[in-house]
């Protein structure tokens, strides 16, 4: 059977005249827009629906299926947030608890708000030096769940990180099973996992009921497109159905999941390029730049995915954000996000030779702009404290709020998030308690121009108009 995008170049090339949306009518001089509008549709005779597959839709998804290898795989054009959304809606009943990693995406949270969910956290688990999450064994969720004192409803737990970092996703899919406890992985930035030797294991034929993929992370699809694989009987199939018509738009993007099915055919054709590719590259970064004493990557010994390069400035003279915007401004490189002391950049098996090269020569010029400075050889943080939770995230999220200044918020109940984006992890969650300790990791983050979400200039009339006075939204005191 042809392809979805097979079938859009043959509409469009046809007489069939469009009196149905979408309102561009498929007309090439609308907008500059028009190769995109070229196959542009809404559900049409003969093209399937994305909520009701039976046609060529199906064979797009059974095509995504046998390349990850799940019971059930479905497109997802609202993006890996929409599938989240599906998965705890389905595994979690309204009220239900979960058992999650705190460095979960903020989608996670949303999920939770909107279910009503009760969130216990795994251990908080942080890799200190370079002040980001790690990963979990089997025997860490076994102690958790064992110390819990309930049984959950579903463990979540995101696999790779946003910086690399895995768990043994088998081990723990084991210890969830023996209690009938289903695993979901948010696997976003793994979509290439298990594609071939040299690369982790996929979280599908790792053994976890629900994963989630994001295609357009690290493989050729367009922004927007992700997957959702289930498997096993312990995850209800025809309620994640039910969940992701709702999450999802009712009018699913025609280009959008041609772009996810090109994505699959390429895969299956030339998955072997793009390992080999990646590989190259990654070994090439290591390779090149381990004489770098000031500026370093990483390597997949500590951080187990290869598409991401964590760029360690390890010199107390230059931040993060520093050198991304080094790289940005000075030598025209983009990266994905800054933290505290490293750039992240992410590189695939579609990145280029020059590209490659362009990074190995800018780290290792950096580097020595930094010899003779003085190193900084602690880590960034003496670990990572829970805030105390006062408040129900859904409750506290749904009460009157209130802007304070920042520095007078100590004690307050959080009225909603404050986070880095990216990676959009929480530093806190409405209905925890505010300390001193997450105040001056706030100014910290502003302090070296870090996005932090959540925390807004000065608007009540107290602080309006003082230059530097920052506020965070607290629950009203009664």
């Amino acid at each position: 059977m042809p392809d979805i995008y097979q079938e859009l170049l043959k509409l469009a090339d046809s007489d069939m005249y469009p009196l149905h949306m979408p309102g561009h009518k498929r007309n090439l001089e609308s907008t500059p827009l028009k190769g995109a509008f070229r196959c542009d549709i809404t559900e049409i005779d003969g093209f399937d629906n994305l909520h009701d597959e039976s046609g060529i839709i199906l064979e797009a998804e059974k095509r995504a299926n046998s390349l990850y290898g799940a019971d059930e795989t479905y497109f997802l054009v609202n993006g890996s947030t929409s599938g989240v959304l599906s998965a705890l809606s389905t595994a979690v009943p309204d009220g239900g608890v979960v058992l999650a990693a705190r460095g979960s995406h903020k989608s996670f949270y949303h999920g939770a708000y909107l279910r009503h969910l009760d969130i216990e956290y795994l251990p908080v688990k942080m890799i200190d030096k370079y002040g980001i999450f790690d990963g979990y064994s089997a025997e860490e969720v076994e102690n958790a769940l064992s110390e819990l004192g309930r049984i959950p409803d579903a463990v979540f737990i995101t696999s790779p990180t946003y910086e690399g970092k895995c768990s043994d996703v088998k081990g723990i899919a084991k210890v969830c099973h023996k209690r009938n406890i289903p695993l979901i992985v948010d696997a976003a930035h793994g979509a290439h996992f298990g594609l071939g030797e040299g690369l982790p294991e996929s979280a599908v034929t790792a053994g976890a009921d629900i994963v989630i993929h994001s295609l357009h992370k690290t493989l050729p699809s367009m922004t927007q497109t992700a997957l959702i694989h289930v498997s096993g009987d312990i995850v209800p199939k025809a309620l994640l159905k039910r969940f992701l018509r709702i999450y999802q738009s009712s009018s699913p993007s025609y280009v959008l999941m041609s772009s996810i099915d090109l994505c699959i055919k390429e895969l299956m054709e030339k998955k072997e390029q793009y390992v080999k590719k990646l590989l190259e590259y990654r070994k090439r970064l290591e390779l090149s730049t381990r004489d770098c004493q000031k500026v370093r990557i990483v390597g997949t010994n500590e951080l187990e995915d290869p598409s991401k390069v964590l760029i360690f400035v390890d010199s107390g003279e230059m931040t993060g954000h520093e050198l991304y915007d080094i790289l940005r401004e000075e030598y025209g490189l983009q990266l994905e996000m800054a933290g505290e002391r490293y750039g992240l950049a992410i590189i695939t098996g579609w990145d280029t030779d020059e590209g490659i090269e362009r990074l190995l020569k800018a780290i290792c010029e950096i580097d020595k702009r930094l010899e003779g400075s003085k190193t900084l050889k602690t880590g960034n943080k003496a670990g990572y404290l829970l805030p105390k939770k006062e408040m129900p995230l859904h409750k506290a999220w749904d009460q009157d709020t209130e802007e304070i200044c920042l520095e007078n918020a100590r004690g307050r109940i959080a009225g909603d998030f404050v986070n880095l984006y990216p990676p959009g992890i929480p530093m806190i969650v409405p209905g925890e308690v505010i300390d001193e300790r997450l105040i001056e990791q706030i100014k910290g983050c502003i302090d070296q121009g870090l996005n932090v979400q959540g925390i807004s200039d000065a608007k009540t009339s107290e602080n309006k108009g003082i230059i530097g006075k920052r506020e965070i939204t607290c629950v009203k005191q009664k």
